[in-house]
């Protein structure tokens, strides 16, 4: 089980911004954001919303950083991904 994480370059709300995700457990992924102090609000069904200032320090806590291509790739593979259709949906 890895908790992967792309480089932040979304820009919204004034800040930028990444993905971090699991490529097997929601729990481990739950558990990460809790060690890094990120609230549960920044969760999006298969992935949390992370700012480009805690980037560092998700590293440090064991994130593994990768290509957003690399983490949709993993995601996807992991049988969690939340499609657009079912975002949509509320499925």
């Amino acid at each position: 089980m890895t908790v992967l994480i792309d480089p932040p370059l979304w820009p919204r709300h004034g800040r930028v911004w990444g993905h971090m995700v699991s490529d097997a457990s929601l729990e481990e992924l739950h558990a990460l954001a809790r060690a890094a102090g990120i609230p549960e609000r920044a969760f999006d069904r298969d992935h949390y919303d992370v700012p480009v200032e805690l980037y560092p320090r998700l590293v440090e806590l064991g994130a593994v950083a990768v290509d957003s291509r690399e983490l949709v790739r993993r995601l996807r593979a992991s049988g969690l991904r939340v499609t657009g259709a079912e975002r949509r949906t509320g499925s």
